[in-house]
């Protein structure tokens, strides 16, 4: 069964609360399937997305613990925070996606991904989003923007954040919307250079510790 993203007539709050107006009624997936290379912390960690006339809306709550955040500026080594990802790939042309990687602190690394086969160590072919085209984007998160040192103490957080679909229209033509249209995507949360490194994903990730598999991709679609 695809994950249904409902539509909302009013904008979610971007305010930390995971279940505050419209984020009550979207569906809730889980980001439950641990990669064997993950240690013993496995935190648990719910996604929630919605649609409006603008863009979509995206919403993680994560039950964590070590948690620790270093990378403040943008395009910054974001996976080596306690960090969560969406990556997606919107319906059009041409084939590729979106890897929204965003740490507990709000910093965000944004790739426009065509082929992720590693050339050289970076991808064969892909687009650094500008901070230009990103300055719709509106990020909330409930933890400082730097956490450090690390807290080991058990610790909950919620990041929230809104992407125009004006932003994926610059990479893609004929990107579809609406009742019944189907994208493919996978949500992630990892930590890799925390005292607990851990790698989960909604859709099972298999063999090599990759997030960049959109083979592992699984639908989402717009109700």
């Amino acid at each position: 069964m695809p994950y249904l993203i409902h539509r909302v007539t009013q904008p979610p709050p971007l305010d930390g609360d995971f279940s505050a107006g419209s984020w009550a009624d979207a569906n809730t997936l889980d980001v439950a399937n641990f990669h064997e290379r993950s240690g013993d912390h496995h935190p648990r960690v719910q996604a929630r997305v919605l649609y409006g006339d603008d863009g979509l809306y995206v919403g993680f709550h994560v039950n964590d613990q070590y948690v620790r955040c270093v990378t403040t500026e943008f395009q910054g080594p974001v996976c080596q925070d306690s960090c969560v990802e969406f990556f997606v790939e919107p319906a059009g042309t041409p084939t590729g996606y979106f890897n929204f990687e965003i740490n507990c602190g709000g910093a965000m690394l944004l790739h426009f991904v065509r082929s992720p086969e590693p050339t050289d160590g970076v991808y064969a072919d892909y687009d650094e989003v500008s901070a230009e085209a990103v300055s719709d984007m509106r990020i909330v998160s409930t933890m400082p923007q730097r956490v450090d040192p690390e807290i080991a103490e058990p610790t909950d957080w919620t990041l929230q954040y809104f992407v125009p679909f004006t932003l994926f229209e610059r990479y893609k033509t004929g990107v579809g919307r609406g009742p019944g249209v189907q994208w493919r995507a996978n949500f992630y949360k990892c930590a890799d250079r925390t005292s607990h490194p851990h790698w989960a994903s909604w859709s099972p990730v298999t063999g090599e510790l990759s997030f960049h598999k959109p083979n592992c991709f699984d639908v989402i679609e717009f109700a």
